[in-house]
Parts: C-alpha cells; sequence; structure tokens
C-alpha cells in the first residue's frame, strides 16, 4: 500500500470525537497520524494501519 505524508485516510473506526479522516504526518515502520476532529496525535504499526485503512483521500 503507498501512503505518503501529507495524505489524508479514513479509517474503518471511527475516534472517540467522532472523526474517522486522519493525516499523515510520518511514514515508515510505524505511522504518526493526526486526527483532523480533534488534532490528537497517534503512533500505530504499518501492518495495523493498513488493516484498518478504508479509503486514501
Amino acid at each position: 500500500m503507498d501512503i505518503n505524508v501529507g495524505d489524508m485516510v479514513r479509517l474503518k473506526k471511527q475516534h472517540p470525537c467522532g472523526s474517522k479522516e486522519w493525516e499523515v504526518l510520518r511514514s515508515g515502520a510505524d505511522f504518526r497520524l493526526k486526527c483532523k476532529g480533534c488534532g490528537h496525535q497517534i503512533m500505530i504499526a504499518r501492518r495495523l494501519l493498513e488493516k484498518s485503512i478504508k479509503e486514501i483521500l
């Protein structure tokens, strides 16, 4: 899966703030994502992210 810094992704499950859209801030073995609803940042493993992505916007 080709995911680059600056891409917007929609995940299958929503964040507790209600948003499903995330911005990719860092890519590699791990990804840093920023929630577009509340601004919360998370680190997630590539394998888990690829499994939970619904679409790349």
